[in-house]
């Protein structure tokens, strides 16, 4: 073979390969194309658009009074497309561009005119799809926008793009503000009721169909494509915003006077179990506070003198003592292998357990609990446990600490210190709101309720869902038991150490309490901070409220007293002056006139008229005929005859002067009122010009 036909061999093959490639690729062309193209059409439609989440409206939180304690507003950022359909007309968009810039100047005053008109033409000429125009707008303003030039031409065709963003808001602020809480994804329950109720709150999220631009951003296609969000469901708190106020005015104060490190208050309705106000502050620096923690229902600590109550309890309902077996305190000591219980005040010698009850005597709890139930400490525990003492409450928030009770199976009992430290309120741990609902079981004659902070849940003004407090022990003790823990109570506040909480208008019934706080592993020796407290409930005689007040690291003492009492007083004579259910016996006194008042003699059909629209009954009588009146108002009819004299007595001046003016009688008048005497009487022939005198009172 030569050289020619060697190089035409090579050249024919190259070519015969390069037409075999040129088909394959054809052929793979048409099988993208036409066999796998609605498998790759989908794809780049996937990659180019897709659906986000469209954030519903969370529902409403009210008080129980109908005030709205929490709610969400919608914000909208406002975007725009500069090649949207309806604008797409150059001539269109120059027409009008300038207007527009000068309505979005006027309505948002943070441009002038001219700066609006570069920034939307030169956006225009960069064919910008997602232009920012402004962030945080209402609703309200909103609606105005979408009448301005451009973007009245539609929702998306004028380019106008609305982005919403629901904002939560507090109308009353700090109020009840860790009772509501608040969303909150890094914390496993969430934060106050906010918290508790998020499935019901949040709604159901909506669906928006976007597509991605250049720059990579994603900006809304059409509403067509857009799945409407279902709002979420309003809840009806327990809450009552005034007494809120009230709670959390009354700590505040008391905090700053004693320079406190926290406080806790809660009032609760002691029949329904519904909590009306709670409030915690903690110092952030010298005479501020805010609400850092919820120390009502997660600050778990030793409670102290309140806790006798319940010491009491097991003493009287298993017949150890009585109210008047005498118990020895000496000079204010006792002693035990390890520990001295002292009492703050000294020694009050022998009293009664009543008496040491209201003097809130540490030594005389720790000798009968000890001298009692020595032998067997778990008949004492069993009377906590047997009421569930030792359980959460489990309440409709998250965040309740767990009570720590302790009973000689506790590898931490000690057989000489544990059981008479408990007896006045040490070696374990409760919440204020706990102790607080043992104290309103006392106040609803022994039936132990979980408080609760939720009435109603609805939807569109419908109930859905409702709730009732429930009952944890029909019963906690005897009614006899019962009665006898109510008298202490009582006692306290007008024999002991409450007196300060007593008021001469209503009974109070409640305990003082002063424990000191322990420093972690480091006791009580290593810390002097404590924690001063009342708890308590009023009226004594038919109980409507309880309420417990927690002070913790008083520095200007630190007595239950004289620390948590002014609170707890200044709350319930707030209350009581507010709520006329609870004043008993009180005389009704009636001011001013007290009986119908006398008509005057008239025409009779207006006098009916203007008593039928007061409500009163008309009695007509002759004024010579006597009548009872106590059933209405009498009222004399008048009948006028020509030319003779007419009888114009208990009529008023101007009725008088009307009939002996058309009569042609001159009425010379004396006095005011309505007449008593007129000189012609009534009846006698009477003659044009004539003169009558008429006296009035």
């Amino acid at each position: 073979m030569n050289i020619r036909d060697n190089i035409l061999l090579r050249v024919y093959l190259a070519f015969g390969l390069i037409v075999l490639l040129a088909v394959a690729v054809l052929v793979r062309l048409c099988d993208v194309q036409f066999v796998e193209g609605h498998k790759w059409r989908a794809m780049a439609d996937s990659l180019s658009t897709k659906y986000i989440n469209i954030e519903a409206a969370r529902g409403n939180i009210y008080s129980v009074d109908g005030s709205l304690l929490a709610t969400s507003i919608p914000e909208y950022e406002l975007r725009m497309d500069m090649l949207a359909g309806g604008i797409q007309d150059n001539d269109l968009f120059n027409e009008k561009v300038d207007s527009l810039g000068l309505r979005l100047s006027q309505f948002f005053k943070d441009k002038t005119p001219k700066e609006y008109s570069r920034y939307l033409r030169s956006a225009r000429r960069d064919s910008a799809r997602y232009l920012l125009i402004k962030r945080k707008v209402g609703y309200q303003e909103l609606k105005v926008v979408r009448t301005f030039p451009l973007y009245n031409v539609g929702k998306y065709t004028g380019g106008l793009i609305a982005v919403q963003q629901n904002k939560r808001i507090r109308p009353f602020k700090f109020l009840a503000a860790r009772t509501i809480g608040y969303k909150n994804e890094n914390v496993a329950n969430g934060v106050g009721l906010e918290g508790a109720y998020k499935e019901y709150i949040n709604g159901e999220s909506g669906k928006r169909l976007v597509q991605r631009i250049a720059g990579g951003v994603w900006m809304p296609v059409n509403d067509e494509a857009e799945v409407a969000p279902k709002e979420g469901a309003d809840i009806i708190s327990t809450i009552d915003i005034n007494m809120q106020d009230l709670v959390q005015s009354a700590l505040e104060k008391q905090l700053k006077l004693s320079d406190a490190d926290h406080g806790t208050v809660i009032l609760m309705e002691v029949g329904s179990g519904e909590v009306r106000a709670v409030a915690n502050y903690t110092r952030v620096s010298k005479g501020v506070y805010e609400e850092k923690f919820n120390y009502a229902i997660g600050g778990s600590q030793d409670p102290g003198s309140t806790f006798k109550l319940a010491s009491y309890m097991a003493l009287l309902e298993d017949k150890k003592v009585d109210t008047n077996t005498l118990v020895a305190t000496g000079d204010g000591t006792y002693r035990i292998p390890g520990h001295t219980i002292k009492d703050s005040h000294g020694g009050i010698g022998t009293v009664t357990v009543m008496k040491a009850f209201e003097q809130s005597a540490n030594t005389a709890v720790a000798k009968l609990v000890n001298a009692h139930y020595q032998d067997n400490p778990s008949q004492f525990t069993d009377h906590l446990y047997k009421i569930h003492m030792n359980e959460k409450l489990d309440l409709q928030i998250p965040g309740e600490a767990r009570p720590v009770i302790k009973n000689p199976s506790f590898k931490s009992w000690n057989k000489n210190m544990t059981l008479p430290q408990m007896a006045y309120g040490y070696e374990m741990q409760i919440t204020p709101l706990q102790m607080l609902a043992f104290y309103n079981a006392v106040a609803n004659d022994g039936k132990y309720i979980a408080p609760i902070f939720v009435k109603e849940i609805r939807r569109l003004g419908n109930p859905i869902e409702q709730f009732h407090a429930r009952v944890i022990a029909d019963r906690i003790c005897s009614e006899k038991t019962i009665k006898k823990l109510q008298a202490m109570l009582e006692s306290v506040v007008t024999k002991g150490t409450g007196k300060l909480m007593g008021s001469p208008l209503y009974r109070v019934a409640g305990k003082t309490g002063t424990a000191q706080v322990a420093d972690g592993n480091g006791g009580y020796k290593r810390n002097k901070s404590y924690q001063a407290s009342f708890c308590g409930y009023f009226p004594a005689d038919k109980p409507k409220y309880s309420i417990i007040v927690s002070i913790n690291g008083p520095k200007n003492g630190y007595y239950g007293a004289t620390v948590a009492g002014p609170v707890f007083k200044e709350i319930a004579d707030r209350i009581y002056a507010s709520d006329m259910e609870m004043y008993n016996n009180i005389p009704e006194r009636l001011v001013g006139n007290t009986t119908n008042p006398e008509a005057k003699a008239g025409e009779s059909k207006s006098v009916k008229r203007v008593y039928n629209a007061l409500g009163v009954k008309a009695l007509y009588a002759a004024r010579s005929n006597g009548i009872d009146t106590n059933n209405g108002v009498a009222y004399e009819e008048y009948n006028t005859i020509k030319g003779l004299m007419p009888n114009v007595n208990g009529m008023g001046l101007k009725d008088a002067l009307y009939l002996l003016g058309n009569a042609g009688l001159k009425a010379r008048v004396k006095g005011s009122g309505k007449v008593i005497s007129q000189s012609i009487p009534a009846g006698n022939k009477i003659g044009k010009g004539l003169l009558v005198q008429i006296d009035l009172q």
